[in-house]
Formats: C-alpha cells, structure tokens, sequence
C-alpha cells in the first residue's frame, strides 16, 4: 500500500537546500505556499496519524509538536531567519514524559526518542537506579538498539560523578544527563515515513517506558 506521506522527506529535503542557499524573509515569503503545501500541511497530517497510531500501543496520553521553521536571532550572531530543517516531536505523558521525534535536513533524516536532558531530581533518580538492577536493564535496551541501527550520544561527563567508584560496572550510564537514540532512515525508507516511524518508535518504546518508570 502506498504510503499518504511518500513525498514529505523528498519534498521537505529539496525545499530545506534551496532555503539553505537563499536563507531570507523575501525568499521564504515568495515560497510559502511550497512550504505549507510540501511541508507543513502534510507535517501534521503525519503527526495526526502517528497519533491515532500510538494511542493503540501505548497506556498514556500523547501529544504533538511541530517547530516553526523561524529562528530566534535576537541574542544570535547569526541572523538567518529561518532554521534549515524540519522537526517534530510527540511527548509521551507517563510518570515522567519522554518524547519520540523525526528531524528532516539536507543532510539528514533521523527518528529516534528518549529524553534530551534530565532535570536535576530526575537525575539523581537517574543515578541511584542505574547504580542498581535498572542499569542492566538499560544496558540491555541499548544493545537491543544497536543491533537495530540506532545510536546514542557519547556520556556528556568525561568522569564518573562522586560517590560512584571509577570502575563502576555502569560508568558509562553515570556520564550521562541525558539519554536518547536515534537512527539515520536510509533513502530506501524515505517513501515510507509513516511505516519507518512506526517501526522505528516500537523499538524505542521499551527504553522510553523505562526511563519513565526510573526517574520517578
């Protein structure tokens, strides 16, 4: 079966290049009409979709974001007005929220999830439970997802925090503050984003409930 967004990363990653070379509000202007048609409008038709589709697998509320594609340049050398990618996110309201997301560039087009920074409580949660039986079970997760071509970023801690011993069984988990995945969609899957997504969340769900049910 066809796929209704078949042309949304196609469409969205020529339109983001030439917004990319002509980067003003004049240009954008003249092209907003592509934008809404190419990019927006089908946008949030697949978040709608994606929504409809997570409410039958998971026990929580979910709700959606689409960035707006102008940029915030008052305190920003760089004055270009507009951002040169496209960025959606649906939240997951569970005992702590986590979010799924899709980001579409020139240069990329990456799904993932998890949670992009943790709040100082969360943290210490964070900590205590990786210190514990949880850091198995996240270490696990993540080599579940690598098998499956997802990524995490490098612990943003160089050293393992006090108290823990430098040689801690899960020194790399204590580095971190933040804890999220993604993974790079090939060309072959661009045709498919609603399929690819669905795909994709399922395998980013178990690590995304258990952060969930962790932190608090």
């Amino acid at each position: 079966m066809t796929d209704p967004f078949a042309l949304l990363i196609p469409e969205a990653k020529t339109f983001l290049a030439e917004l990319a070379a002509n980067n003003t509000r004049d240009w954008f202007t003249a092209h907003k009409p592509q934008y809404e048609a190419q990019l927006k409008n089908p946008a949030l038709l697949l978040q709608e979709q994606l929504l409809a589709d997570l409410a039958k697998t998971t026990d929580v509320s979910v709700t959606s974001k689409l960035f707006r594609p102008h940029r915030d340049v008052r305190f920003s050398k760089d004055k270009t007005p507009y951002h040169t990618h496209l960025h959606m996110f649906w939240m997951l309201h569970g005992p702590v929220k986590t979010a799924f997301f899709l980001g579409i560039s020139p240069n990329y087009c990456r799904i993932g999830g998890g949670i992009m920074g943790f709040e100082k409580d969360q943290l210490t949660h964070w900590r205590a439970a990786v210190d514990g039986k949880a850091g198995g079970t996240i270490s696990a997760l993540l080599d579940n997802l690598t098998q499956d071509q997802f990524n995490a970023e490098d612990p943003e801690l160089k050293r393992v925090p006090a108290p823990f011993a430098k040689d801690h069984p899960q020194a790399s988990l204590l580095r971190r503050k933040s804890l999220s995945v993604w993974r790079d969609l090939p060309q072959t899957e661009w045709s498919q984003p609603l399929a690819a997504l669905n795909t994709g969340f399922s395998k980013v769900s178990p690590i995304c409930k258990a952060l969930s049910q962790m932190l608090t």
